[in-house]
Formats: structure tokens, sequence, C-alpha cells
């Protein structure tokens, strides 16, 4: 068995009460995936429409979340962009597994980029989504503790 982590589980399409925060296997990046400590989430719209499975896109149990901030941990060969210790925040695996209600998430690195240094981890979360010139376009962002 592996590290182990918290992440919020959606159990059943629905609202709020269908997430639970459980404990689960900590992902490992495959080749050029970076393994990211996440810092805060950000919750906008589409979070609530996946929820809610007007637009289901895996089977259930998952894991919900796109918009993450947090610190490169480790990178697999191949990723020459970031490196372990480096902020960053992005959109991650839009629109398909998500995983970014967690306190680790993988990703390629072109789902990322560099923090900037003036945002907090919880604004820059709350930034990702809205990286596609939708001002307001994340309601908001959360740390997971």
């Amino acid at each position: 068995m592996g590290v182990r982590m918290r992440a919020v589980h959606q159990l059943a399409f629905g609202g709020p009460g269908e997430m639970c925060v459980t404990e689960v296997e900590c992902p490992e990046p495959v080749a050029t995936e970076v393994l990211v400590r996440v810092e805060a989430a950000g919750v906008n719209p589409v979070d609530a429409k996946f929820r809610a499975g007007v637009a289901p896109w895996g089977a259930l149990p998952f894991i919900p979340g796109w918009d993450v901030s947090g610190v490169v941990e480790a990178v697999a060969p191949g990723v020459t962009r970031f490196a372990p210790g480096d902020e960053v925040y992005g959109l991650v695996h839009f629109p398909w597994r998500g995983g970014g209600y967690a306190e680790y998430v993988t990703a390629p690195p072109r789902h990322l980029a560099h923090k900037p240094a003036s945002l907090t981890h919880a604004e820059a979360a709350a930034l990702a989504a809205g990286h596609d010139g939708l001002p307001g376009a994340c309601a908001s962002s959360f740390v997971l503790g």
C-alpha cells in the first residue's frame, strides 16, 4: 500500500451532501506529469453541474475539482518546465478526471503555469478557470483542512 491522502469523494450525483472527505491513495505522476501538493482548489459553476450529473463524465465515485494552486512535489522523467518546490496553478484534466479536491493531484505540465508571487494560493485557484477570458468564472476557492 502506498502513501495515503485526504480527498473529497463524489459518491453519487446530486447536491453537496453527496460528497465526503475520505482517505485514498496518493497519485503518482506518470511519464511527463508532475505531482502537485494542492494548497487551494477553486469552486466554479461547472463543478456544480458535474456534481449534479448534468454533465457526467465518468464513473462514481470520483474526486472532483479542476482549478488548483499548489507546490510541485515531484516531476516525472521528461518534465523540464517545473521542478520540485515551484508554486503553480492551473486547470487540470478539464473536462475529464479532475482530482483537484485532494491534498495531491497529478497533471501534465501544459495544464499548469507558475503562480505569480503577488497572489495567494487561494487567489490563484480562484483564477484558474478564468484564464480563458471569462471574468468571474470562479465563484470561490477553498483549502482542504
